[in-house]
């Protein structure tokens, strides 16, 4: 691979307008904050971007601008949420030709949970069929890897590069970074980002990086530095922020305090419903608590 993304990677938002269709305007603006608050990379079509409500074209032209709005400053990582094989390698081939650092990939999902067998096939083929690097979004509840099937997936299946590891089980997390020391192993644990970069992982991909870039930003460089004093302090207010946004709306909370630090307001695609009264209060009060960059206050809600 041409990158090897390390570090704080936000996934962005895909910036829906209230219609439901996308403005690819905004995506530009958005990869510049990001950026700007010191992230390493970001990623787009994934579960914070809504990528399983995207057809197509719309997901060949959001990673397009996400690519063209990054410019080469830092790697970007195409997410693909679908449940067949042929679709995975259907949307990997549309962003092969892009500058795209790696495919972001979640097992097959809906309902049915393929063996292990089945599994090792399902990545094998995108692999070989896209030529492109791919990490394991591994965050489907029913449909879980363990961390022996995803070092196996990735010794068998070399373009498999890595593992996207969610939920909030770190003794999973610990396993997986022993189990495949060589792989990148990021964490989507969004409560437990300091435990999960003092063990090691080798960056982050998660919505609390989106809602709050400069905080994560600062905890990720606070541990790099070893100073577990102000890493501690970010873990507590960046678990505040995580506690008000985490709902089944998840990306519409994330876009809301998005647009409370500055950026055009955005919706999400329906059904999903925007954060309630009571969620941009609690929204509000944490972002009150992090505090915003450049000295800008954001009143907390009374």
């Amino acid at each position: 691979m041409k990158t090897r993304p390390t570090g704080v990677i936000p996934p962005i938002t895909t910036p829906f307008r209230k219609d439901g269709e996308i403005d690819l305007k905004l995506i530009a603006p958005q990869v510049d904050w990001l950026l700007a608050a010191g992230a390493h990379g970001m990623a787009a079509g994934g579960s914070t971007g809504e990528g399983h409500a995207l057809d197509h074209e719309e997901y060949r032209d959001l990673i397009a601008a996400t690519v063209e709005a990054a410019g080469g400053r830092a790697p970007v990582i195409a997410g693909i949420i679908v449940d067949s094989t042929r679709d995975a390698i259907r949307r990997g081939r549309l962003v092969r030709d892009m500058d795209v650092a790696a495919l972001q990939v979640t097992p097959v999902h809906y309902l049915f949970k393929p063996d292990d067998e089945a599994m090792v096939g399902h990545f094998r083929r995108i692999a070989d069929e896209t030529g492109m690097p791919i990490i394991i979004y591994n965050v489907v509840p029913w449909s879980y890897l363990s961390p022996t099937l995803l070092t196996r997936i990735m010794t068998e299946v070399p373009l498999v590069i890595g593992v996207k590891q969610s939920a909030g089980d770190l003794k999973l997390f610990a396993d997986l970074m022993m189990m495949a020391p060589d792989r990148l192993i990021y964490s989507a644990v969004d409560a437990l980002m300091y435990p999960s970069y003092t063990l090691g992982a080798h960056g982050s991909i998660a919505a609390i990086l989106t809602a709050a870039p400069h905080a994560s930003v600062a905890l990720w460089d606070a541990v790099k530095a070893g100073d577990h004093g102000k890493a501690l302090d970010l873990h507590k207010k960046l678990l505040t922020m995580w506690n008000a946004i985490i709902a089944d709306n998840l990306p519409a909370c994330t876009r809301y305090a998005q647009t409370l630090q500055g950026l055009p307001q955005t919706f999400p695609r329906a059904p999903m419903p925007e954060a309630s009264s009571a969620q941009q209060a609690a929204i509000r009060q944490a972002l009150a608590g992090i505090g915003a960059p450049g000295g800008r206050r954001i009143a907390a809600a009374e």
